[in-house]
């Protein structure tokens, strides 16, 4: 049996593969074990930069396994306590969603948990917590909201329908909509920029752009004046 998430490096470059085509890539203990383990890779591999992370098969991922629910650990597959927003937050290395199909629910609050997304022509999104009768639990309500806004959000999490790809983007879900067949082209070729970029100041940028997430933009903006402050003293007053 193939593992259900597959781990790849290429120039610099994680490639994160959900692996479950059969079953649309639906969410059980052993795939959010492995998206955990991958995660957690790219945050200790120095020859790491940036991460894509995508789906095998039709589909992104499909969501909850119902088969799954009442039978395997879902809220702590590996027995260490870690949750989802948890393993993506102490990455500090950018993670590129490149949404190849169905992003529906569970599956969609773990593209909303990426830096950005890239997604294909026939990627479609959902949030169907209402209709299955599920509670969110990875940030469905409050990143759909960031990323769409509130209106928007509501409209989706109220009626549960899908949106298509180049809805998804026209409403700032997404950043660029592709071909099919270059959507993983496209994806390496923005992490090939990444990567091009200095290291530290990325990590820099990320953190602050993170930060304004956590609290007002007032106080986001006297962070970084701080930090700036910080930087001119420790480089350009020695």
């Amino acid at each position: 049996m193939e593992h259900p998430v597959l781990f790849s490096i290429e120039n610099q470059t994680a490639i994160i593969t959900l692996n479950r085509p059969e079953r649309r890539n639906s969410i059980n203990q052993a795939l959010l074990a492995g998206l955990y383990d991958s995660i957690e890779q790219v945050s200790k591999d120095d020859n790491i930069r940036v991460a894509i992370l995508t789906g095998n098969g039709k589909s992104f991922c499909s969501g909850i396994d119902l088969d799954a629910v009442l039978v395997e650990n879902l809220f702590d597959p590996r027995g260490d306590g870690a949750d989802l927003p948890d393993v993506v937050r102490a990455c500090e290395k950018p993670i590129i969603g490149a949404i190849n199909g169905h992003a529906i629910t569970g599956g969609l609050e773990i593209a909303l948990n990426c830096d950005f997304l890239i997604a294909s022509e026939n990627a479609t999104f959902a949030d169907t917590h209402a209709k299955v009768g599920i509670h969110p639990g990875w940030g469905m309500t409050q990143l759909l909201q960031q990323a769409i806004g509130r209106l928007r959000a509501r409209q989706m999490s109220f009626t549960c329908q899908f949106i298509s790809a180049q809805t998804a983007c026209g409403w700032g879900l997404v950043n660029e909509v592709v071909a099919p067949d270059m959507l993983l082209d496209r994806a390496k070729e923005i992490a090939a920029q990444i990567c091009m970029v200095n290291q530290d100041l990325l990590a820099v940028v990320k953190k602050l752009i993170d930060y304004r997430g956590t609290t007002t933009l007032d106080d986001a903006f006297t962070h970084e004046r701080q930090g700036f402050r910080a930087f001119v003293k420790k480089h350009l007053n020695t």
